[in-house]
């Protein structure tokens, strides 16, 4: 497995493992479009630094950062369990000394992964200020001996 950054033309491709992940999961409203979601990801690529993951020439997955914040991180469903999702963690972590994101609540095996990679959950909503509308939590994981 490769992590690299990502190029535009990988915008459509890491379009589908967002869109497909929305379509796996039950509690997960669909509101934009795959073509929304191909814009969203070009504009990540734009704007962030953004590592993708690539293995035997497919894309696996992909990690959004922007300064201490994460975006993104979205794998296939054959990477998850596989330490892909911890080394675009620590890749992160390599770089910034905190680190903080945005999970929604129903997300319990996001949460449980986080929570292993030392992130705290620090703040919860009702959704009322994100695009789907469905409870989130916020995360903030921080270096040890800089907080």
């Amino acid at each position: 497995m490769k992590l690299a950054a990502a190029k535009p033309q990988d915008a459509g491709a890491l379009a589908v493992i967002l869109s497909d992940w929305i379509d796996e999961t039950p509690w997960m409203p669909n509101i934009h479009t795959p073509e929304e979601d191909r814009r969203c990801l070009t504009h990540l690529i734009s704007t962030c630094d953004l590592i993708a993951v690539r293995g035997g020439g497919d894309l696996l997955g992909f990690m959004a950062r922007d300064g201490a914040m994460i975006h993104a991180l979205y794998l296939v469903p054959s990477a998850r369990g596989t330490g892909l999702g911890k080394r675009l963690l620590d890749t992160a972590k390599s770089r910034s000394d905190q680190l903080q994101l945005w999970s929604f609540q129903a997300n319990v095996g996001a949460r449980a992964f986080y929570a292993r990679e030392g992130f705290q959950e620090v703040e919860m909503t009702d959704g009322a200020n994100n695009d789907e509308k469905v409870p989130d939590v916020r995360l903030v994981w921080a270096r040890k001996g800089t907080t």
